[in-house]
């Protein structure tokens, strides 16, 4: 089934080329079934770029889905036009009275920060808060991962050493859990950050459960018990060449950074890298919309 994004939006052109099945309000309003209404925090600076890789995943699934983007009021952001702002994405004050099945919150460029110096910290806190009623199922990727952890749990994140930057082999720890059902006992994931959680205090805490984890990246799967919170370190929506135009990007910035682990072939930047994830965030995020929004929201929210 497809998914519900504006007619003009510039994803959608991409996402048609790559047979993703989408559909605008007209056709949408036709199909007489409850549609998933879902909401997207976009926090990244290239919005664009993170829609479209989000919206990739999400069509992937036999459920229709209604997104609306979501935008801070107290930051605006240099990288995407104004334009595409004011035409594509909303504030929480103009949907706060609603109530949404599912919600994504990204991750942001912030992590060095402490989470009280970024700007729009007082405004994420207050979304935050506003999930726990209004929202089914919230699903926190990278950097919102990490800011989920420390308002919601206590956990805080920690700087590493050296950037962790590449594909790693993860262990599935919870089988059973419909969250991974039909993944592999061992698969990999794309990681990009300088900072990491905790594996001890994610396994000591009482309302949190470790889904996945590598011996080399650490944490990437946790949910709360009550499903109500996903939390994912790395990034699954990423596409092939992610990786390798954030280490060009910083090679031009004159930063020293190593090569991407595990990622190019040989290890030498000069070559396409083959991607080893894509099945597997395909069937995460589907997973996540069909057993814990789906199954999980009620038919009327009223």
């Amino acid at each position: 089934m497809p998914i519900n994004i504006p007619k003009l939006l510039p994803a959608r052109e991409i996402l048609e080329h790559e047979n993703i099945f989408v559909m605008d309000d007209e056709r949408a309003i036709s199909q007489d079934i409850r549609p998933l209404k879902l909401l997207i925090l976009n926090l990244m600076p290239e919005k664009e770029k993170a829609e479209t890789q989000i919206l990739r995943l999400l069509g992937n699934s036999p459920l229709q889905v209604n997104v609306k983007f979501l935008k801070t009021n107290s930051y605006e952001s240099t990288h995407t036009s104004k334009q595409h702002l004011e035409q594509f994405y909303t504030t929480i004050s103009e949907v706060k009275n609603q109530k949404y099945d599912g919600m994504i919150i990204t991750g942001a460029p912030v992590e060095l920060m402490e989470f009280e110096q970024v700007k729009y910290w007082q405004e994420l806190t207050e979304i935050m808060d506003w999930t726990k009623t209004n929202v089914t199922s919230t699903l926190h990727i990278c950097w919102g991962a990490q800011a989920a952890l420390f308002y919601h749990y206590g956990i805080d994140k920690f700087e590493l050493s050296r950037k962790c930057s590449g594909i790693y082999e993860h262990q599935i720890f919870e089988q059973n859990d419909l969250l991974l059902r039909g993944f592999d006992d061992h698969f990999y994931a794309p990681h990009s950050r300088y900072t990491d959680v905790s594996i001890g205090e994610i396994h000591e805490h009482p309302e949190l459960r470790l889904l996945a984890a590598s011996s080399e990246a650490g944490a990437l799967l946790i949910a709360s018990r009550d499903r109500k919170h996903v939390m994912i370190t790395g990034h699954l929506e990423y596409e092939s060449d992610s990786l390798a135009q954030e280490y060009n990007r910083d090679i031009s910035r004159g930063l020293q950074i190593h090569i991407p682990e595990n990622y190019f072939p040989n290890n030498d930047p000069t070559q396409p890298p083959i991607n080893r994830w894509r099945s597997h965030g395909h069937l995460f995020f589907s997973n996540w919309l069909n057993y814990y929004v789906y199954q999980e929201t009620p038919f009327n929210w009223e």
